[in-house]
């Protein structure tokens, strides 16, 4: 287990700050949000905005985990890939291949014209910041409506910044969790 760059709160401590703010207890287990409730108003902003992407939305929520899985290897978050690998298969139906055909999503064929195409918005906004207007007239195609795409390009930045957090923290996993599953694998961009 690494350590963080900052001390987590302690799982009371964290579990107070959430009821104050009204964060999910089961949220507030979470290391980081152990980490962010040490700012309880800046976890509630975060808490707000994770479950208006992660529940009730436009874009799909298959599509969704593709993207939050493939900022996980490529910006080589394992507090990402590991928290979300399970997640993504139960209950949002992505395989385990398909979860480790996105190490090299481009060279695979599990993964249609839709899957395809926000992969590519997400690859262009970690590689320049921005997803080509091309690449959003393609999803907007695709996806079927602005709100979709406007869902993708904020979970994409969303996701990216959970990335940077748990990086840039060395926010550790989970009690008991294996690193980087099912294999080990680590992503080429990890950086210790």
């Amino acid at each position: 287990m690494s350590s963080p760059r900052i001390p987590m709160l302690s799982v009371d401590e964290s579990a107070a700050a959430a009821a104050e703010v009204r964060v999910p207890s089961t949220l507030a287990e979470l290391n980081v949000f152990r980490t962010l409730l040490r700012r309880p108003k800046t976890a509630k902003a975060i808490n707000d905005l994770l479950l208006s992407l992660l529940f009730g939305g436009t874009l799909d929520d298959r599509l969704r985990e593709l993207v939050i899985m493939r900022i996980g290897w490529a910006t080589g978050s394992d507090y990402e890939w590991t928290q979300h690998w399970t997640v993504a298969q139960d209950p949002f139906g992505v395989s385990a291949d398909e979860l480790l055909a996105l190490r090299d999503w481009e060279a695979s064929d599990a993964f249609g014209d839709v899957e395809r195409a926000v992969l590519a918005a997400t690859d262009e906004a970690l590689a320049t910041g921005t997803a080509s207007g091309a690449t959003i007239a393609t999803c907007r195609d695709l996806l079927g409506s602005d709100d979709a795409v406007l869902e993708l390009v904020a979970s994409i930045a969303t996701w990216r910044w959970i990335s940077q957090v748990a990086r840039s923290l060395d926010i550790p996993l989970e009690d008991g969790v294996a690193s980087w599953p099912p294999d080990g694998q680590v992503s080429p961009n990890h950086t210790v």
